[in-house]
């Protein structure tokens, strides 16, 4: 059974807890088993890589590492921080997710 989460890909997120706290991005990865996930411009780390192929120059990379979804929060249309609802869509019947702050549907 997978689970359902607050965050998903393509979402705008704020860090709300931690070193980062308060700094904003996109989400890239989200990895559901873990709980974390990584956020564009968040947590990054130097990784040190041998030259390659790709990268034939080598030296230290700076790169975002994965952060845990407790301490990140949806950005809505407003621009503010929101919780995430979940109710039934009349229509379709389907989960879809609304913002608890301003009560408007999350694409």
């Amino acid at each position: 059974m997978r689970v359902k989460l607050h965050i998903k890909k393509g979402d705008n997120v704020m860090v709300i807890a931690g070193d980062h706290k308060g700094k904003q991005g996109k989400v890239l990865e989200v990895d559901p088993e873990k709980n974390r996930a990584i956020v564009e411009g968040v947590n990054l780390v130097s990784k040190h890589a041998k030259p390659s192929a790709k990268n034939p120059q080598g030296g230290i990379i700076k790169q975002e590492a994965s952060i845990h979804l407790s301490n990140l929060k949806l950005i809505d249309s407003t621009g503010k921080p929101t919780r995430i609802g979940r109710k039934e869509d009349p229509k379709t019947g389907k989960s879809i997710r609304y913002s608890k702050k301003s009560g408007e549907v999350i694409k």
